[in-house]
């Protein structure tokens, strides 16, 4: 059976679904092809048939001529206006051109004399050769734009004459945002910074992970191998983990190891804000930098600690250290007084001398601000279990063991 054969619609029915074996052949040229859907909708009276009927002719016209579903129904349109089918065969000449290679040419010796400056720059050239100095060839390129300058720069005639290499450009992140968090007298706004633990024969160090609250000086340390996802997420679930209280907001300098897709996933996920050091604005960050030097520094020096002992360092920090921190070391709180020129400047009372538990508990409604699970009793306990230096002396300890364990194997094993 031929196409000419089939003259109802259950027949094309049958030739789309298979049961019906069609000889044909692709039509090739697009005049004929036009011929043919013309006659086709003509035969079948396209126009006169119900909405089914005419997605079974539509089918079959698709799988016969190749035409997508979009041509036919332009095409079908212009059939049920005019009748017939026309072909609309357009060239497009193209854009005439405006510059020519002689331009181009003169724009990359200008380059080349110039040493390639800037867009600007090579356009006032161009002008002040024609206008000043009465080179005429110069005068298509003195009204140049020069956005249409770097269009030719990248040309391929300007590239076969002459190429130019640039440094790659930094490119800023859109993960966080540029400000200095406002946190409003409440907890939860944690500024976070990382303090690399040395290098000793091209090898690296632990790094430790420093996250302080703005307004409670509540800080949480943990040590990692390597800052590399791998890493650095687990820690950072713990770090948020052992806050009392719910996180509201996360901010870092613009390292890469917090300035990326996956921190910003997981933050986005607790519903944590995240924002991100501004240029020029050492203050920033500058609480956790200050406790990078009061605190780290202060436990653990300097000196090389490979990157092998950051789950012994994490034990001590969860053990002793954080604890120690957060309920029997005492910290400043500032207040800001204005003067009489309207300047503002920081003083430290000593009324405001406590420790970040006592700031925490001294808070309006503090007990909105826990999360749940967790009450000011529970808390309590844990601070009064040891005094002050009791808690100091076992600090002490425990960092003499640190030390000695990490020295005594090393020096062993080297």
């Amino acid at each position: 059976m031929k196409l000419q054969d089939l003259t109802t619609v259950d027949q094309l029915q049958e030739f789309l679904s298979g049961t019906r074996a069609v000889a044909f052949s692709v039509i090739s040229d697009k005049d004929e092809c036009y011929r043919w859907l013309q006659g086709e909708l003509k035969r079948f009276r396209y126009l006169k048939r119900s909405r089914d009927d005419k997605g079974v002719i539509m089918r079959y016209l698709i799988k016969v001529s190749g035409y997508s579903r979009q041509q036919l129904t332009r095409l079908i349109a212009q059939y049920r206006q005019t009748g017939r089918l026309q072909r609309r065969q357009r060239t497009v000449a193209g854009f005439k051109t405006r510059y020519t290679p002689a331009d181009v040419s003169l724009l990359a010796a200008m380059d080349r004399r110039h040493d390639t400056p800037c867009g600007p720059k090579v356009k006032k050239l161009c002008e002040r050769a024609c206008t000043l100095f009465g080179q005429t060839e110069y005068t298509a390129l003195a009204s140049i734009s020069v956005s249409h300058l770097y269009n030719l720069r990248q040309s391929v005639p300007y590239q076969k004459q002459r190429r130019h290499f640039e440094k790659t450009r930094p490119q800023s992140s859109k993960i966080g945002e540029r400000r200095k968090p406002r946190p409003d007298g409440k907890p939860g706004y944690i500024r976070i910074d990382t303090v690399h633990q040395g290098d000793q024969d091209k090898l690296k160090g632990v790094y430790h992970i420093n996250a302080v609250d703005e307004v409670t000086q509540f800080e949480m340390v943990c040590s990692v191998e390597k800052i590399s996802e791998r890493y650095l997420v687990p820690a950072l679930i713990l770090l948020i983990e052992d806050y009392p209280f719910k996180l509201l907001g996360f901010h870092s300098d613009n390292g890469s190891e917090y300035v990326n897709y996956t921190v910003a996933k997981l933050l986005d996920k607790l519903r944590i804000e995240f924002t991100k050091s501004r240029s020029r604005q050492s203050n920033d960050n500058a609480l956790a930098e200050s406790k990078n030097a009061s605190v780290i520094r202060k436990q653990f020096g300097y000196e090389h600690i490979p990157q092998r002992w950051a789950p012994l360092l994490n034990d001590f920090h969860r053990e002793h250290l954080n604890h120690y921190l957060n309920y029997h070391r005492p910290c400043f709180f500032p207040e800001t007084r204005t003067d009489s020129t309207g300047k503002e400047r920081k003083i430290y009372p000593y009324e405001n001398l406590m420790t970040p538990y006592e700031k925490l508990k001294s808070l309006r409604r503090a007990k909105q601000y826990l999360k749940p699970g967790v009450s000011f009793e529970t808390l309590d306990q844990m601070a009064g279990a040891t005094s002050d230096n009791q808690a100091a002396d076992q600090l002490q300890k425990a960092r003499q063991k640190l030390f000695k364990t990490i020295h005594g194997r090393d020096l062993r094993t080297g």
